[in-house]
């Protein structure tokens, strides 16, 4: 507690990364009313974003997928090959499976669509706070779904890659293929 016998609560620093400057202001609206989140910057594209990271270090980016010049996806290659240290959460309206899996694989540290609720945006980004990754509820049976398909095409792909191996020795052909 402060002098005034209020509580000290430090507020959680967001970058607003999107296209529609009227999503990014109606989102800094919600995110802001009750105190414990502060925008600290926003950005209408990818380039600026990645721009601005060098100058701001937020706790968390909510990141669009869909923007002009560099999306959403890049920004996180980028983000995570030049080990910027900031939490990455994509705020998109794309519900498919392949944009989430891609995600999570470069490192998300979640995923929710822009037609949630406030509330579940903020329980999303206090769950990303608090170290777990966030998955909107409603996305995660597809993508479920897609990692045993994917886990069962590696398998597959495995499998073939032995037989031709198998193949080539049994002619005589030398073992120059690199393993999977």
């Amino acid at each position: 507690m402060n002098k005034m016998g209020e509580e000290n609560l430090m507020s959680t620093k967001v970058m607003l990364v999107d296209d529609h400057a009227l999503i990014r202001e109606g989102i800094k609206q919600l995110l802001e009313f009750d105190g414990s989140i502060d925008v600290i910057e926003q950005a209408s594209d990818g380039a600026e974003c990645l721009e601005k990271l060098q100058h701001v270090q937020p706790d968390i980016l909510l990141l669009d997928i869909n923007m002009p010049n560099v999306n959403g996806i890049e920004v996180l290659e980028e983000i995570k090959k030049k080990n910027i240290p900031v939490k990455v959460l994509m705020l998109t309206v794309h519900s498919e499976a392949e944009y989430l899996v891609q995600a999570v694989d470069i490192g998300a540290n979640g995923y929710i669509l822009k037609d949630s609720g406030s509330e579940e945006l903020k329980k999303a980004i206090q769950s990303v706070m608090d170290g777990d990754s966030y998955i909107q509820p409603s996305l995660i049976p597809s993508l479920n779904s897609r990692l045993v398909n994917r886990d069962i095409d590696k398998e597959k792909i495995a499998a073939v890659y032995e037989e031709i191996i198998d193949e080539y020795l049994q002619k005589g052909i030398p073992r120059e293929i690199p393993a999977l």
